[in-house]
């Protein structure tokens, strides 16, 4: 194995994010014709970080809340109830019309009728995260990371997390710890500053051991040029990111891992879920295989977060793809956008497709 995180880390992993609320409908329905919803704390960043967590490694959010906000104290205690630590300073709220935690508003679509997700982000206080509300050299000298994950979602939100997320990269590779870097483009957050967040996005490239998003990704976020197409389906995903791989290797030679999900979406609650990653010059693969789907959202956040656990325990490369297939194909069964694993031995039951009792 080439990538070998910080054996003395206080944290395996550690992550910036901005965190919010996610609110469903019951069973399934939209939200549009619905009384009764579920609540939880949310981010994508943290849906990473639970797969270490919940399995028993230290993981660790940094982010910022809203002074006295009984949502911020909602997202504090389901943080606690999933074993990730958290830091980041108290923002006063400014009075009614000033800061918040986002809202995330969505279904999670049932059979013909896909999903539908609104997001409600006026007045975020994650907007405000910058590196001089965090001592970076206690963090990543001191203390020490393992790795550090950064999503293009809290990259994308400001030019102060932008910069943020930089930082950060940055100092994680001058004390040793790995960066992995899924690169989530969204075109609503790019709108209109595309020069700004292009070059953002490249200088955390830079720093990336380990790459994740899909062909729109590397195109959109990091402006690298793709293949002629592969074809139709999935195959034809697959003959596609092979290709471009090798001019994002060009372009930034320092990271080692390239990694996607493959998904075809069959109807709401069944997908073809597959995955694929370069590491060093090998591939990985986990064939598309049919999966049953009660939620789909936070399934490519599992996806690396599986991917990330097994790097950090040390597991030969084959199994990093697997695990991280496994995690994603378990998230996607829960409610809650997070995978939250019983132990390894389920999520290895999800990759074998045993699904019969144990008692």
């Amino acid at each position: 194995m080439s990538l070998k995180p910080r054996k003395d880390a206080k944290y395996a992993v550690v992550a910036p994010s901005s965190m919010g609320v996610r609110i469903c409908p019951l069973n399934g329905a939209p939200v549009q014709s619905s009384e009764m919803f579920f609540l939880q704390a949310t981010s994508a960043e943290t849906n990473v970080l639970s797969v270490s967590s919940y399995l028993g490694l230290r993981a660790k959010v940094l982010t910022a809340f809203v002074k006295d906000s009984p949502i911020a104290a909602l997202i504090k205690n389901n943080l606690r109830s999933r074993n990730i630590e958290f830091e980041g300073p108290e923002v006063p709220q400014g009075g009614p019309w000033g800061y918040r935690h986002q809202f995330n508003i969505g279904d999670s679509g049932f059979g013909a009728r896909g999903p539908r997700v609104h997001n409600d982000r006026a007045g975020e206080v994650g907007r405000t995260l910058c590196a001089k509300d965090f001592d970076l050299e206690r963090l990543f000298g001191a203390e020490g990371v393992g790795i550090l994950h950064v999503s293009g979602l809290i990259a994308a939100l400001s030019p102060e997390t932008g910069a943020f997320c930089a930082d950060l990269a940055d100092a994680a590779k001058k004390h040793g710890a790995l960066v992995s870097f899924d690169l989530n483009y969204r075109k609503s957050f790019w709108d209109g500053r595309e020069k700004e967040l292009s070059g953002m996005f490249s200088r955390i490239a830079s720093n990336a051991d380990i790459l994740a998003g899909n062909e729109e990704d590397f195109q959109l976020a990091l402006g690298i040029e793709g293949p002629e197409s592969g074809g139709k389906g999935l195959a034809g995903k697959t003959d596609s990111f092979k290709g471009m791989i090798g001019n994002v290797k060009k372009a930034y030679p320092n990271a080692s891992v390239f990694a996607t999900t493959l998904r075809e979406v069959i109807d709401a609650n069944r997908h073809l879920w597959g995955a694929l990653m370069l590491e060093g010059g090998d591939w990985h693969s986990a064939e598309p295989r049919e999966i049953g789907v009660l939620d789909r959202i936070g399934g490519g956040d599992s996806f690396v977060g599986g991917l990330l656990y097994g790097i950090l325990k040390g597991w030969e490369p084959e199994k990093w793809l697997q695990f991280g297939w496994a995690c994603g194909a378990l998230a996607v069964t829960m409610m809650t956008d997070y995978a939250q694993p019983a132990d390894e031995e389920q999520i290895w039951s999800v990759w074998q497709g045993n699904a019969r009792v144990r008692r």
